[in-house]
């Protein structure tokens, strides 16, 4: 594989082409990742301010009740949207199901080990564990051996 860089002038406009023989799971990664890059949502911090999280910072999503919050490093912040929702937009943003109540970013987790009946437990980059249901236990490590 080639890699070309080429500086461009203020007027012209940035962007990545990507040359490719044949459509692969591996270009459809880097494609994914080009354009989920520098993604922000609206969340809500511990006094209920509105602040803008870019994606890459998000650990996992969990569903408590009614409610739905973003974990990053540092804090927790509340959604004000539903999981299902989270889900469809972010996508391609290496978001996945982890079970019925957790979104996990593919891009945060350190390793992955087997817990029992099944279900398996991601290891994030701050160190905490989110479970992963038997359910999706095989999608997302799929999706982690392929990255």
């Amino acid at each position: 594989m080639n890699l070309l860089k080429r500086k461009v002038e203020c007027s012209q406009e940035e962007g990545i082409t990507i040359a490719y023989r044949e459509w692969t799971k591996q270009f459809e990664d880097i494609e994914n990742y080009i354009l989920g890059s520098g993604k922000q949502i609206t969340a809500y911090g511990k006094n209920k301010e509105m602040v803008k999280l870019r994606i890459e910072e998000i650990l996992y999503f969990e569903a408590v009740g009614d409610l739905v919050f973003a974990y990053t490093k540092e804090q927790m912040y509340e959604m004000k949207m539903r999981l299902y929702k989270l889900e469809d937009s972010l996508r391609m943003c290496g978001i996945k199901r982890a079970s019925k109540s957790a979104l996990l970013n593919l891009r945060q987790i350190i390793s992955v080990r087997p817990a029992l009946n099944g279900r398996l437990y991601a290891k994030m980059s701050n160190g905490e564990e989110v479970l992963i249901s038997r359910q999706y236990a095989k999608e997302v490590t799929m999706e982690i051996m392929s990255a």
